[in-house]
């Protein structure tokens, strides 16, 4: 069967549908509470950090771990205050995500303009996987 359709032109549709943060609007707003950055790219792209105080949700995991019927929930994703501010590797993934939560009927959802390679472009703050985990440890 013939594509009828590239994966650009899925991401082009995705991005002119939500809403897309620059890395300095994301970076102005990283500790507010009503904010939940969470890291989409596969586990092996970890390795090299991830944004502070970001969620780790596997790009294939997301819209069970976000749907509250599904047995994978994520109690992260049920507060309804927070907006979701997605990232993967340059930012095509983590569109395309955003689109399908927006589909899912969340409202609260939105993409970081070049992902993980702008932010470490633009020396926003990183954090390993190791502090990931004691942060998340200290906060239990």
């Amino acid at each position: 069967m013939p594509i009828t359709k590239s994966s650009r032109a899925l991401v082009d549709e995705a991005m002119a549908q939500v809403t897309t943060y620059s890395v300095a609007e994301v970076q102005a707003r990283l500790h507010d509470p009503r904010v939940q950055i969470v890291d989409i790219r596969d586990i092996r792209e970890l390795n090299d950090g991830t944004v502070v105080g970001s969620f780790h949700a596997p790009r294939g995991m997301l819209e069970f771990w976000v749907d509250p019927d599904s047995p994978y929930h994520k109690p992260v994703f049920a507060d309804a205050s927070k907006e979701f501010i997605l990232f993967c590797g340059a930012g095509w993934r983590s569109a395309l995500a955003a689109k399908a939560l927006q589909d899912m009927g969340m409202t609260n959802v939105a993409h970081i303009d070049g992902g993980w390679g702008e932010w470490v472009k633009a020396g926003a703050p990183t954090e390993t996987l190791e502090a990931q985990k004691a942060r998340r440890q200290a906060k239990a």
